[in-house]
């Protein structure tokens, strides 16, 4: 679990909110480590000691952008997304692929499993969906909290398969952009050890109907070292394609 401040000028709204999340409020930010600060209508990722912070926000930046830009995406591609199928994203993070996913008019249901960052991406969507520009694609996405690998074989059993599962299991990113290279840095060492990606991708090849797509970096290693069935790769990043299991291999 990791700690929270909230401060005094935290809305309703944002109290609301956290209290949704096995979070440890705390009186005063921690001397080391990263903590949560709620303050005014945002939740917030800070590490001790900086000034910096994250949030999540898909009204402006790069989030902006590529909802904008992303029917173009390769993302859209792998997906197959003029087909409109459905999407269920087993490693949101902070939700920016989901996002663009949403965008072009998709369904997509997240599952984050860490409670900070569950938290913060819900506080993103919170504040997405009263805003003219990202309603629409904000009310497409459906947060669970909790592990995928887990939740998604229960979901299955009342929702019934999803056409894809998409897969972006945390790697370490070489960018150009300062900001962003702190952004990530935030986010692993709060994060810390990744899932099982063998437990993963095989929950993800029994859940899906039509494919698996997985991220990954363009010279980055296969998943769990296997093989996908083809790929789509781009200057930076590809998306590495798996077909379901038979019925009698799941």
């Amino acid at each position: 679990m990791t700690d929270i401040l909230i401060d005094d000028t935290a809305t309703e709204a944002v109290r609301a909110l956290i209290r949704a999340f096995p979070l440890v409020p705390v009186s005063r930010p921690p001397e080391q480590g990263s903590y949560l600060l709620a303050e005014h209508d945002t939740v917030s990722l800070r590490l001790a000691g900086e000034k910096s912070s994250v949030i999540v926000d898909f009204a402006s930046g790069a989030a902006q952008y590529r909802r904008t830009k992303g029917g173009g995406e390769l993302i859209a591609k792998a997906v197959n997304h003029t087909a409109k199928p459905t999407v269920w994203d087993a490693t949101a993070g902070l939700g920016r692929d989901s996002f663009v996913l949403a965008s072009l008019g998709l369904t997509v249901t997240a599952f984050e499993q860490h409670p900070s960052v569950a938290c913060l991406l819900s506080d993103g969507i919170r504040r997405a969906l009263p805003n003219p520009e990202t309603q629409d694609t904000a009310a497409r996405i459906n947060l669970h909290f909790g592990n995928a690998a887990v939740q998604m074989p229960a979901l299955v059993q009342t929702q019934g398969k999803p056409d894809i599962v998409y897969l972006d299991p945390m790697y370490p990113e070489r960018r150009k952009s300062a900001a962003v290279k702190k952004e990530m840095a935030y986010f692993h060492r709060l994060v810390g050890e990744a899932q099982d990606e063998a437990v993963l991708l095989h929950t993800a090849r029994q859940t899906a109907k039509k494919r698996v797509v997985v991220k990954r970096p363009r010279l980055g290693e296969l998943l769990a070292g296997q093989t996908p069935a083809y790929q789509y790769t781009g200057k930076s990043t590809r998306f590495d394609v798996y077909l379901p299991y038979e019925p009698d291999k799941g």
